[in-house]
């Protein structure tokens, strides 16, 4: 089965070198240029269809997170190590959740992790159907760690739930990390979300 389909509206950006960093260029669909289209919706290597994004908010243009085309608003808190936890859906970081597994396995409310770059998931594999999303940091577009972990998420451990791509996303990137399953992005540079909108 092929890691993307091909189903329409169809966001094209232009990949050919520019001189600002994630200064990517929204374009046509001419097939000779080098541009690469980006799908709305992958088909992921995990039970063959689109992984759960049900918990992300209402189409937004200021939304910081871009799914199927269109940036959206985040229903998502991400908190740290200390900070209270607020009602709704809340992503800890894992170090967080190996601190507090037992109460956090409690809440009612939708719970996502935060992988940094480096850390592993191995050592948690049979927690990972509790998190409706995990998200893996890009602290740097240079760290490519976490593609490796999003494989290892969807291929060595089946994880169906949302994969978000979170710190430093550009652009040209977001092709790449779709093949490794990501559903989700946020993305924060200024060139990249114009060229996404």
């Amino acid at each position: 089965m092929p890691l993307l389909e091909a189903p329409s509206p169809v966001c094209t950006l232009d990949l050919s070198p520019s001189p600002l960093r994630g200064g990517v260029r929204g374009g046509g669909n001419n097939p000779n240029d080098s541009r690469v289209a980006i799908p709305p919706s992958p088909s992921l290597p995990h039970k063959g269809g689109r992984s759960d994004a049900s918990h992300v908010g209402a189409p937004d243009p200021a939304g910081a997170i871009w799914l199927d085309g269109t940036f959206r608003h985040d229903t998502w808190v991400k908190v740290d190590m200390t900070s209270a936890l607020p009602d709704g859906a809340v992503i800890v970081p894992k170090k967080r959740w190996l601190a507090e597994r037992d109460q956090l396995v409690g809440r009612s409310a939708p719970l996502g992790l935060l992988v940094s770059a480096g850390e592993t998931v191995d050592d948690i594999a049979d927690d990972l159907p509790r998190f409706a999303l995990i998200a893996l940091d890009f602290p740097k577009f240079s760290d490519g760690r976490a593609f490796s972990t999003a494989r290892l998420l969807r291929e060595k451990h089946g994880y169906a739930g949302e994969l978000r791509a979170v710190g430093d996303v550009l652009a040209d990137q977001i092709p790449l990390m779709r093949r490794v399953g990501f559903t989700t992005f946020e993305v924060k540079n200024a060139p990249t979300r114009r060229a996404l909108a």
